[in-house]
């Protein structure tokens, strides 16, 4: 019985998709380890011929293998004839060579996310601010690149103003990268929409990180309070406000409709109400995708199939177009 791919189906290498049977020794597959995208060392190639394979079609794509190939799922490893109807680990293979920054907590890190929250867009592929103020701008694009990396500059940008009904000057930061707007959509609970993000948790690993939220979200989304030593947040998202009240141990009454407003006292911090949580700051870069068909694909005339295989190292599985896979044991 042969085992892997057939010969034309395309695996991912770091360096872009190839056919199966053009893989060769030393060359590095990417694969996955958990939730999170790898690389690993092809050591030895085997081909084998065989008369049956079967075609797996899911929600991406349909592939040709051996039918011991095997696949992952929820509930473990599975050959690829009985995988109809199951779920399979799965990643974009289209995000696979993208720049993947270090992300750093801390202060710097606080006040992006705060600052993104409350006055940030968070695209497909970037993240941006655009604001009035030049020195809010720039605290912001400092940020940014100090927990990241990311080269991030300010752009004089002009935006219309529905009130006054004219444009007026502003100032944009604008980075470039599919991996950062996924970590944030994911902080916030996959929807990075002001009105309807969650609190982002995420800030919470220390105290210097959610001073850091608090100060970024405050300046784009608050004021200090001149009447006694406190700020105020306003925001028509009253589910995040309360997650943030109960963070800061403060009294929070949404409003029924409209904007709600949270007083954030500068002693805040003697109320002992902040617990240190620890989440991940990078974004899953794995999914699971559906099964619809297993075919039975039997050779025709005389000429059998050839599946490849790949011994690896240090992790044995490899990608097939995004599909987490590997050799029968």
């Amino acid at each position: 019985m042969g085992y892997g791919l057939a010969s034309k189906m395309l695996v991912n290498l770091v360096g872009g998709c190839v056919q199966a049977k053009n893989v060769a020794s030393g060359d590095i597959m990417w694969t996955l380890d958990g939730v999170r995208t790898v690389r690993t060392t092809v050591t030895g190639v085997t081909a084998a011929k065989a008369r049956h394979a079967v075609e797996v079609v899911t929600d991406h794509m349909a592939f040709l293998a051996s039918p011991d190939l095997l696949l992952f799922t929820p509930d473990g490893w599975t050959h690829a004839a009985d995988a109809a109807g199951t779920t399979v680990a799965w990643t974009p293979a289209r995000k696979l060579c993208r720049e993947r920054p270090a992300i750093r907590p801390g202060y710097e890190f606080g006040y992006f996310v705060g600052a993104t929250c409350a006055d940030g867009t968070v695209g497909k592929n970037y993240v941006s601010l655009v604001v009035n103020e030049e020195a809010f701008a720039e605290r912001y694009a400092t940020a940014l690149t100090a927990c990241t990396g990311l080269p991030a500059r300010l752009e004089a940008v002009t935006r219309p103003s529905g009130f006054l009904k004219r444009d007026l000057p502003g100032f944009r930061v604008r980075v470039v990268s599919s991996y950062l707007s996924d970590a944030l959509r994911h902080y916030v609970g996959g929807d990075a929409h002001h009105l309807r993000q969650g609190f982002p948790r995420v800030v919470l690993r220390d105290i210097d990180t959610f001073n850091g939220f608090l100060d970024g979200y405050v300046e784009g989304d608050g004021c200090r309070i001149k009447a006694w030593p406190a700020r105020m947040i306003v925001s028509a998202n009253a589910p995040f406000l309360a997650e943030v009240a109960r963070v800061i141990g403060a009294r929070f009454t949404p409003r029924p409709q409209g904007i709600s407003q949270l007083v954030v006292s500068d002693r805040w911090q003697s109320r002992g109400t902040f617990t240190p949580e620890h989440h991940p700051l990078d974004p899953p870069e794995s999914s699971w995708v559906q099964v619809h068909e297993v075919r039975p694909r039997p050779a025709l005339g005389t000429k059998p199939f050839t599946f490849y295989g790949y011994r690896l190292a240090p992790h044995p599985t490899f990608l097939v177009n995004g599909h987490l896979a590997r050799e029968a044991w």
